[in-house]
């Protein structure tokens, strides 16, 4: 594991990120006319694990683990595993500022840290549906894990409708349904979330402990949407996605799977993400 600074001493990072989301309501009927075919993705009946990378280009040690999750950069849904790479600001000041660095990763880390009782927080490190794995570089600790989590049908629903617009833009509707908010009281409240994530991204970093290396990466979040909680059960999440920051000549040569998105409920007193989603772009 590896911390530069403890707690008290992270600094948010203001920064142009790299991805523009226009947070502009679509209508139903918006989704239902589009002339693009829509693709569309619904959770199982068993739970899904959301396995959740914090990383960050500043940390040496974090490149390994950065790999690791690129294994279910196409597979994971189909083993149950939907992986995601939060890249977090706190390792900024210390030579290389990470392009794709949130804050608000680091306080989610710090958010889950806190729920369970902990109290550092460092990179890499590993969450499965909302819980803390220290021995995820194990094999058969991390899919004991993901079998115990699979195992257990699903507490909520996830559906995801995804409509191609103009080049680098697509428009997503997410609707969360669970029985258990009907319990929310005792439990926690019920939060969805929905990430959009990109593939194939690629650095070559000039300074800091990962100076004069090109490191690659799948499954980088850009763009984090929520809580938006569930009320009645019930949560939707409709918004038009559109990619600024990649050159047209790139995206005309994007594999379909380039983007995506993840979607997934989550209870807020806990942690524990109660089930997942996700969808690649479609053409």
């Amino acid at each position: 594991m590896h911390s530069p600074l403890n707690r008290q001493s992270c600094r948010p990072f203001t920064r142009v990120i790299a991805l523009s989301l226009a947070v502009t309501m679509l209508a139903a009927s918006g989704l239902a006319s589009a002339a693009s075919a829509v693709c569309s993705a619904h959770s199982p009946a068993h739970r899904v694990a959301l396995v959740e990378l914090y990383s960050s280009e500043g940390c040496n040690s974090c490149p390994p683990a950065d790999q690791w999750l690129s294994q279910w950069k196409n597979s994971g849904a189909a083993q149950s595993i939907v992986p995601l790479a939060l890249h977090v600001d706190y390792w900024n000041s210390l030579g290389w500022t990470d392009r794709f660095s949130q804050h608000r990763f680091t306080e989610r880390q710090q958010a889950l840290t806190d729920l369970a009782g902990g109290h550092t927080i460092y990179t890499p490190e590993i969450f499965v549906s909302g819980r803390e794995l220290r021995s995820w570089s194990q094999r058969d600790s991390f899919q004991s894990r993901i079998g115990k989590v699979v195992a257990e049908p699903a507490q909520a629903n996830v559906a995801l409708e995804l409509t191609p617009q103009s080049l680098g833009a697509f428009s997503v509707a997410a609707q969360f349904t669970s029985q258990a908010a009907g319990t929310a009281g005792a439990a926690g409240a019920l939060n969805a979330y929905l990430a959009v994530y990109e593939n194939t991204l690629s650095s070559q970093v000039g300074a800091g402990e990962n100076s004069g290396v090109t490191l690659h990466h799948e499954r980088v979040v850009r763009q984090w949407i929520g809580p938006v909680p569930l009320v009645a059960g019930n949560a939707q999440i409709r918004r038009e996605i559109r990619i600024q920051d990649t050159g047209a000549d790139v995206m005309a040569n994007a594999p379909a799977d380039r983007f995506g998105v993840v979607a997934f409920v989550e209870n807020d007193a806990t942690g524990d993400v109660l089930q997942v989603a996700e969808l690649a772009a479609c053409h």
